[in-house]
């Protein structure tokens, strides 16, 4: 009897457990790669770095959320107004964006202090350069 009721609760927690994971892994946060073929052409993204001026940034930014926007199986539904992403631009260096109006060529906002210059990204350690 404990056995039955102890196998049913397992099976009630895995499920629920299951289910937050799923749901913690769906809510990530959109990593856009502007050295990808699709972006890295664009006007307003070839010399584009975190510190370029912050107009540039956003028009930038702008231009790769929309193509971002075509390129999906739901334009009208990925990255809609008051949603992040996180933009890698050409030169290794990254910054956290936040969509404001999807419609306007600003409509994107850099978050403030999530710029990271190319220089101190740091390169993974690999199991070789741990043994030197």
């Amino acid at each position: 009897m404990n056995y039955r009721r102890f196998l049913h609760g397992a099976k009630f927690w895995f499920w629920v457990a299951l289910f937050v994971a799923y749901s913690a892994g769906a809510v990530g946060l959109v990593l856009i790669d502007t050295y990808d073929d699709r972006y890295r052409h664009l006007s307003k993204v070839k010399l584009t770095t975190v510190k370029a001026q912050e107009d540039v940034r956003r028009a930038g930014a702008s231009q790769v959320a929309a193509v971002y926007r075509a390129q999906s199986g739901m334009p009208f539904a990925s990255l809609p107004a008051g949603s992040t992403f996180q933009v890698v631009w050409p030169d290794g260096s990254t910054e956290t964006m936040v969509i404001v109006d999807p419609t306007s060529t600003l409509g994107v906002a850099p978050v403030m202090d999530t710029q990271v210059t190319a220089a101190d990204v740091q390169a993974p350690v690999t199991s070789a350069d741990a043994s030197r």
